[in-house]
């Protein structure tokens, strides 16, 4: 539910985007994703969450099997990054805010690699 809650927000940011800031200009969008490097990483995640808002319902992760959805869901952590560079990109003056959330992105990211590695060594031991 939580990534859910993400692709959610996500979705309201965008709109934000589509219909307050640009007025449903798609040329004018068009370039913006193009010439803007911040737009075009956060464009990019948000294309990249939609395959994983597809695919979250237990029927979904049925039809692809365990091993195909985990390393679909793998993606997550690449949104993840670029999510905080599009927020890093985006911020003119005080990077305080997006260094933060950079700070815990990189602490979770630090906890995911150290349980994958005692996950891999606790299976070799286990052969």
């Amino acid at each position: 539910m939580l990534g859910l809650f993400g692709f959610f927000y996500v979705c309201l940011h965008f709109s934000t985007y589509l219909v307050l800031d640009q007025f449903f200009d798609w040329p004018a969008i068009s370039a913006d994703i193009l010439k803007r490097p911040y737009i075009t990483i956060g464009f990019a995640a948000f294309l990249l969450m939609i395959p994983l808002a597809i695919t979250s319902t237990q029927a979904m992760m049925a039809k692809l099997g365990g091993k195909r959805w985990r390393r679909l869901h793998s993606l997550i952590y690449i949104i993840a990054i670029a999510g905080v560079v599009h927020f890093i990109w985006l911020v003119k003056k005080d990077l305080s805010k997006p260094l933060t959330f950079a700070a815990w992105l990189a602490v979770l990211l630090l906890i995911r690699i150290i349980y994958w590695i005692s996950d891999r060594n606790r299976r070799k031991r286990a052969r």
